[in-house]
């Protein structure tokens, strides 16, 4: 049998392995992209910051309706927070749609409305990573950089047999020592795609395509039969889990909103008011009175529901919702409630809402 080395020391230079890569790109690799066959560094940064941590499907039709309303950073950066965050609606992450914003501004602002050419520069920019900015600068501009995103370490830590979980730094230093080492002299751009389109199409996390992968006969991983293994994965820690009642408040045709804070959970979206934010102490049981002192501010409670409890994953804790319909026999001004608005039930659709709080209320 064959014995295997596993390659965990220096990265060095290998030339074949780029051009593996670029000839699989130019033949089987992704070509029709909607962001892809252009030099747009807008269209690229705006597809780079919606393909984090979202899969291609999803992020299509969010890019198409992003460039009909702003078809240029300057449109964007010109934009209110609230219609941008509307639009992100869904989407998910959305300190991403946070950082999207304040980086077309800072774009405008300071670089004139045109990106600029360094990844050091386009890192600095708000939401903008050292893998993000490698990336854009090499669709847009050629520039001969490394990206590192969890694809490519995915395919590196397969392809190499690099050990350990590769959020450590000094694996992932590892990581980006080889990712420079192996950029090709030329072709940056088929090199770049090549290795997207490989962790997202063929080196997949679940059942991985290695018979149709250009990299399966130099791989330490499928002839060791790693691939399972590798990368390994995050250490487990117990889940926090969390608690809330929301009320689905409504009145002749309008439900109450709360606009969230800027930062935080959820921030700048609109969202379903929390008990916990309007009472100093949520009582173990919800009743009439508990809800009639929430809302003294909004309008006189006449009848209410306990509807059906439901979990919501975040990243990092787990939230229990335990969601109530409340109908008002008449609601007041919100002069002194700045950040609530009674907002049309037919205007929902259109308002930027968490998916949850979206799902919730299109059940109702």
């Amino acid at each position: 049998m064959k014995r295997v080395v596993e390659q965990t020391g220096p990265a060095g230079a290998d030339s074949s392995f780029s051009k593996t890569v670029i000839r699989w790109q130019k033949q089987y690799g992704r070509h029709a992209l909607p962001w892809q066959r252009t030099r747009d560094a807008y269209r690229i940064w705006l597809s780079e910051i919606m393909l984090q941590q979202t899969q291609v499907a999803t992020v299509i039709p969010y890019y198409a309706r992003f460039l009909e309303r702003f078809p240029d950073v300057v449109a964007l950066a010109g934009a209110p927070p609230e219609e941008v965050m509307a639009l992100w609606s869904g989407l998910g992450y959305y300190t991403r749609a946070r950082n999207l914003h304040r980086c077309a501004r800072q774009v405008v602002a300071e670089h004139g409305g045109r990106f600029p050419k360094e990844v050091e520069a386009l890192a600095n920019l708000p939401g903008i990573g050292r893998s993000t900015a490698a990336a854009i600068s090499a669709f847009a501009y050629g520039t001969r950089a490394a990206i590192l995103d969890g694809n490519v370490k995915r395919v590196f830590c397969r392809a190499f047999g690099i050990a350990g979980f590769p959020g450590t730094a000094s694996v992932e230093r590892h990581l980006w020592e080889r990712a420079i080492a192996l950029l090709p002299e030329s072709d940056i751009e088929s090199y770049t795609q090549g290795l997207m389109d490989l962790g997202a199409t063929l080196c997949t996390r679940s059942r991985p395509d290695c018979a149709a992968c250009p990299l399966q006969s130099r791989c330490v991983a499928h002839a060791s039969g790693r691939t399972a293994e590798l990368p390994e994965r995050k250490p487990k820690k117990a889940v926090p889990e969390k608690s809330t009642v929301m009320l689905v408040v409504e009145h002749r045709g309008a439900v109450l909103l709360e606009q969230r804070p800027p930062s935080g959970i959820w921030g700048g979206l609109l969202s379903l008011p929390e008990l916990d934010r309007l009472l100093p102490q949520v009582p173990a049981k919800i009743g009439s009175k508990a809800l009639v002192s929430a809302l003294a501010e909004f309008g006189e409670v006449e009848s209410f529901d306990a509807l059906q409890p439901f979990v919501h994953a975040f990243t990092h804790y787990k939230l229990t919702v335990n969601p109530v319909r409340v109908s008002l026999s008449r609601s007041f001004m919100l002069a002194s409630q700045s950040s609530y608005q009674w907002i049309p039930k037919k205007k929902l659709s259109s308002s930027g809402l968490p998916a949850p709080v979206r799902k919730l209320l299109d059940t109702l």
